[in-house]
């Protein structure tokens, strides 16, 4: 078990998902005795389905001179930055593992929440325009800053983070989770050599994002 998380093993549900799914559970136990089978089965598999969005599953996570997935999804957009930093932008769908982590270890140096609008993530305008909250960790290996952003979607209407400025993280470590869909960019300094492309699918926490030049996974 790990503090933000309920269960073992496999089996693992982010805690702020349990008030979801034993509520829904509740209402389809309620309707199932006073109204009957069928009135409980459409909040049954609600249940279900969010038992399945809040899980929490355990990763290996790749040592070495690695940059690793801040989340699961589908990257969506490359994209250098006119300050030379490169954009790695990553859609989550509601299928996807929602719990966000850490590209690499370090200290947090600011955390900063901005609201905004929810423009479908996908987009390349929720990237500026859309509400989210902004990491910045200071890579222990490098010192270089690297930025993480929660951005809500459409449907994502809370991003949760548990880290603050000061705070120490280790690669791969849990450190939030945006609900029912949404994007996490990370925005790399320039030393860092992009490892995937447009259209790969990545594991938070698992799949090398990136190497250091003059480093590499192990």
């Amino acid at each position: 078990m790990t503090p933000r998380s309920l269960g073992a093993g496999r089996c693992k549900v982010v805690r702020e998902g349990a008030v979801y799914c034993a509520s829904l559970g509740i209402l389809a136990l309620a309707c199932g005795l006073l109204v009957g089978t069928w009135a409980a089965a459409p909040w049954g598999l609600a249940a279900l389905f969010c038992l399945y969005f809040f899980r929490d599953p355990d990763r290996v996570v790749p040592s070495g001179a690695a940059c690793v997935a801040p989340a699961d999804g589908t990257v969506v957009r490359l994209r250098p930055e006119p300050d030379g930093r490169v954009r790695v932008g990553i859609f989550l769908n509601v299928f996807d593992v929602h719990v966000n982590r850490s590209p690499v270890a370090g200290r947090v140096r600011s955390t900063r929440y901005a609201k905004g609008r929810f423009r479908l993530a996908h987009l390349d305008a929720a990237s500026a325009e859309n509400e989210r909250n902004t990491l910045v960790i200071e890579d222990e290996a490098s010192g270089a800053a690297i930025e993480v952003q929660q951005i809500a979607g459409l449907i994502a209407r809370r991003i949760v983070c548990w880290k603050k400025e000061g705070d120490h993280v280790s690669k791969g470590e849990r450190f939030g989770l945006i609900r029912f869909g949404s994007r996490v960019d990370l925005l790399l300094p320039g030393e860092w050599r992009v490892a995937v492309r447009q259209g790969d699918r990545v594991r938070g926490g698992a799949s090398v994002l990136a190497e250091r030049a003059g480093g590499g996974a192990r």
